[in-house]
C-alpha cells in the first residue's frame, strides 16, 4: 500500500463518529507532516483511544520506514552496581556505604568480556553502571582506550549524563573538556539513560541528587557539537503526569531542532520491584503501546523510536511494532542486570541474531541489522539462516 493510500485509510478511521473532533483535528495535522504543539501533545494522551493512537503513529512509522524493523548485535559490560546516588527507582545500585552488597569490576575484567566475543559479529558494547567515586575518568579512559586497541572495529557507547557529570566534576574538566578527552580515547557514542523526568519537582523527588535536567540537556547538546551522537529516553509510569512526559519529551525535541545529534527515543518503564518506589503499581501494557504511540506522533524530528526488548518482554516488543516502533534493540546476551533486578519481563534478556529476526518476521515486519548510528549491515527480508556444524547461525 503507498503512503497516499495508507494516509486515505487512516483518514477515514479518524474522521469516524466516535472520534473527539479535537483529536481529528491533531491526525489531519500529523497526516499532513505539521507539528504539533505540547497541548496537542497532551490531549493525544488525554482523549485518544489506543487503537486511534496506535493507528496514526503507525502511519508516522510507515511514513518514515515502512516496514522495516531495526536491531543489532550488542552486549553490554556494567563495571559497577555500587552508586553514590540514591534514586528512589532504583533497584540496581548499592550505595558506597554498603558496597560488600555488589560488585566492581576491574579493567581486565571488563576486558576480558571484551575478548570472549573475540570472533563473533557484535558490532557494539554498551558500558553503563553506578557512579563509584573510585573509578574516574581516567580510568574509563584507559578502559576505553584499551577496547579499542585489541578491536578496533567495536563500537563504543559508554555513561549515561549522570556518570560523565560525577566524573568532569572529579576531574576538573568541563563538558567540552571531558567529553574531548573520552572521544579521543575512543568513545563514540553516549546511551540515554539518566534523563529519567525532566519536571524539575518530579525530578527532586524520585532523583534530587543526581545531575539535573538542563545538565543532562547539556550534555548531550555537547556532545552533539562534538561530533558524537547519542540516545534519548524516559522514564514513565511512576508519580509523573502526561504533561510532565509531553514537557519532557517537548525538551528533547526541541534540542533535537538545534543538533540533529539523537538516534533514537527509548521511553523506560518503571518497573516497582525491590526499590524504593514498589508501593507504587505498574502501569499496563495498554498504557506501554499508548505511550510508544505519543512518543513517535510528537516527535516528529526523531528518526527511530525504540522498545527496549528485555524491559517489556519479547510479546509487548513485538506488540509496539503497531504503535510507532521500529526498533527493538539488540542481542544483549544476557548481559545486563540493571532491568532484571527490577522484576521485568525477561529474566534472561539474551536472543540469537535469528530469534530477534523471527520476532521481527512474527508480526509481518522486515528485519533490519543496524550498526549503533543505523546504517544497515544485513538485510534479513528473504535471508535464510543455516547452521554450520558448531551450531552458529550464519
Amino acid at each position: 500500500m503507498t503512503i497516499l493510500a495508507k494516509a486515505s485509510a487512516i483518514d477515514a478511521l479518524i474522521t469516524a463518529p466516535q472520534v473527539h473532533p479535537e483529536l481529528q483535528k491533531i491526525a489531519q495535522k500529523v497526516i499532513s507532516g505539521t507539528r504539533l504543539t505540547p497541548e496537542e501533545g497532551l490531549a493525544l494522551y488525554e482523549k485518544g483511544e489506543v487503537s486511534f493512537l496506535g493507528a496514526l503513529a503507525n502511519f508516522v512509522r510507515e511514513k518514515k520506514h515502512g516496514d522495516k524493523t531495526f536491531f543489532n548485535r550488542n552486549f553490554h559490560i556494567e563495571p559497577t552496581n555500587i552508586c553514590v546516588f540514591d534514586c528512589k527507582f532504583c533497584s540496581y545500585s548499592r550505595l558506597y556505604k554498603n558496597r560488600e552488597a555488589g560488585w566492581e569490576l576491574s579493567k581486565d575484567q571488563m576486558l576480558d568480556i571484551v575478548k570472549k566475543y573475540d570472533g563473533e559479529p557484535v558490532t557494539e558494547v554498551h558500558i553503563v553502571g553506578g557512579v563509584h567515586p573510585k573509578m574516574d575518568l581516567y580510568f574509563f579512559g584507559d578502559l576505553i582506550r584499551d577496547i579499542k586497541a585489541h578491536r578496533p572495529d567495536l563500537h563504543v557507547k559508554a555513561f549515561t549524563s549522570v556518570e560523565l557529570d560525577y566524573m568532569f566534576r572529579k576531574a576538573k574538566m568541563n563538558y567540552v573538556e571531558g567529553l574531548t578527552y573520552l572521544k579521543e580515547q575512543g568513545l563514540e557514542s553516549l546511551p540515554g539513560g539518566g534523563a529519567e523526568i525532566f519536571d524539575e519537582v518530579v525530578r527532586e523527588e524520585i532523583a534530587g541528587d543526581k545531575c539535573s535536567s538542563d545538565q543532562w540537556l547539556e550534555i548531550h547538546e555537547t556532545a552533539h557539537k562534538l561530533g558524537i551522537p547519542s540516545n534519548a529516553t524516559m522514564l514513565y509510569g511512576h508519580i509523573e503526569t502526561y504533561a510532565h512526559r509531553i514537557d519532557h519529551m517537548n525538551r528533547l525535541r526541541e534540542l533535537q531542532d538545534r543538533t540533529q545529534g539523537f538516534n533514537t527515543f527509548i521511553p523506560l518503564k518503571f518497573r516497582n520491584k525491590e526499590n524504593q518506589m514498589s508501593d507504587i503499581a505498574e502501569v499496563s501494557v495498554i498504557e506501554d503501546l499508548k505511550n510508544y504511540a505519543v512518543a513517535r506522533i510528537f516527535l516528529d524530528n526523531f528518526g527511530h523510536v525504540k522498545a527496549y526488548w528485555p524491559m517489556i518482554g519479547r510479546t509487548t516488543a513485538q506488540l509496539s511494532l503497531a504503535f510507532g516502533v521500529d526498533d527493538i534493540d539488540g542481542t544483549i546476551d544476557d548481559s545486563t542486570k540493571i532491568y532484571s533486578m527490577a522484576g521485568a519481563e525477561d529474566q534472561n534478556p539474551k536472543l540469537t541474531t535469528e530469534q530477534l529476526v523471527e520476532l521481527i518476521r512474527g508480526v509481518g515486519r522486515h528485519p533490519i541489522e543496524r550498526d549503533t548510528i543505523y546504517n544497515t549491515i544485513t538485510d534479513y527480508k528473504d535471508k535464510v539462516f543455516t547452521t554450520n556444524t558448531n551450531g552458529i547461525n550464519k
